[in-house]
């Protein structure tokens, strides 16, 4: 691991592995085809969640955007009590919702999964919205501040450009200490300054190793200006076959059915699909060789239809396994994967990799997560 890059988690072994939850219109067996089979309904995205938490991921991403499917706190707080083990890290749009009553709907939640609740946090636009990049960061960073606030402070109080408040934080206490851990993706300036000062773990879309590693080295600086580290995550596709030939197939017959428009239509629907992290995305896959290969077992084809994480790890169980463990030697603690279709390659990976791999829970080795039930009023605590 590079010297320069700090990580909050260096001594642990392994990585919290991590599913995704479908929610939002993002299941298909080919991209571009639209099989009623996969559509992102109550049953479908359910079970996703709860075959996950059953086959031993650690965490799962419940997305947020606006297209057909499901909104993200409903969905998180219906299947919550069905579920064991599994950690949630559910998407918030910062700005949606009033932020003492998110910070109060996070704190149900919280307790409902006894401190399984993480969050990523998203500075994007609301739909409708076109905000520029630093009042939707300074929006964000409101709101944040104002989550910290109410899960470490007896009092919000607080005044900004969006919000000025001063309330109690006895409705609002979480069951984790500190509250739940903050995942934070982006790549521009405030959004690179925001994660630094108040997030937990920094989300990075795949790349070359090497602007993985300078990606790290830049925020580990920036959290160290405020004499903290933060932990580094990567979202990425997977395709994981017995052969490496089963596998470069498979990934091939995802795209089978696409064509351009229909690509630049599926992209286009993100709320995020111009931001830099995009441009970022695109211009890997145009510097990506003729078959879509960046680096060894890093495809970016699936890119063609995704504006976000563009790139899939393709490879038989050993290749997986150690581009997953050299991603771990380079500092990165938290993997969020995914295939298509989501159920059966959540069961594929299960079979062929997720058991050779050494996982943890984030809050719990963070220390955010108590033995015995918290004294919160919704917890062990007085009724106040």
């Amino acid at each position: 691991m590079s010297k320069k890059i700090q990580i909050r988690s260096e001594k642990l072994e392994g990585a919290e592995v991590s599913w995704f939850a479908p929610i939002c219109d993002g299941d298909d067996r080919y991209l571009g085809e639209r099989n009623i089979k996969y559509k992102s309904n109550w049953e479908n995205t359910s079970n996703i969640l709860l075959k996950a938490d059953k086959l031993g991921f650690r965490n799962i991403l419940c997305p947020s955007s606006y297209q057909v499917g499901q909104d993200t706190l409903p969905f998180v707080s219906a299947v919550s009590p069905m579920t064991k083990n599994i950690n949630i890290l559910a998407a918030i749009r910062c700005g949606e919702v009033h932020p003492p009553m998110l910070a109060r709907t996070l704190t149900t939640i919280d307790h409902i999964l006894e401190g399984r609740l993480t969050i990523n946090i998203i500075s994007s636009n609301l739909p409708g919205e076109n905000l520029p990049s630093e009042d939707r960061y300074c929006r964000s960073r409101e709101v944040v501040e104002i989550l910290k606030q109410a899960w470490t402070k007896e009092e919000i109080n607080f005044s900004g450009n969006f919000y000025n408040l001063k309330l109690p934080t006895n409705p609002v206490k979480p069951y984790q200490i500190g509250g739940p851990l903050l995942y934070f993706g982006g790549y521009s300036s405030p959004a690179l300054e925001l994660c630094a000062e108040h997030c937990d773990v920094y989300l990075m879309w795949p790349e070359t190793e090497d602007n993985l590693i300078g990606l790290m080295e830049n925020m580990s600086e920036k959290a160290a200006k405020f004499n903290r580290t933060v932990d580094f995550g990567l979202r990425v596709h997977v395709v994981v076959r017995e052969t490496e030939e089963e596998a470069y197939e498979y990934a091939e017959s995802i795209i089978s059915k696409l064509d351009l428009d229909m690509g630049n239509e599926l992209r286009d629907r993100s709320l995020d699909a111009k931001s830099y992290g995009v441009s970022r995305q695109e211009k890997m896959r145009d510097n990506s060789s003729p078959d879509g290969y960046i680096e060894p077992n890093l495809w970016t084809g699936i890119g063609k239809a995704r504006s976000g994480c563009g790139a899939a790890l393709v490879g038989n169980p050993d290749q997986i396994i150690e581009k997953l463990n050299r991603y771990m030697e380079i500092g990165i603690r938290s993997f969020i994967l995914s295939g298509y279709p989501h159920m059966d390659e959540c069961n594929r990976f299960a079979e062929l990799v997720l058991p050779k791999l050494k996982t943890f829970s984030m809050p719990q080795e963070q220390g955010r997560v108590i033995k015995n039930a918290p004294q919160t009023p919704l917890a062990e605590g007085i009724r106040v």
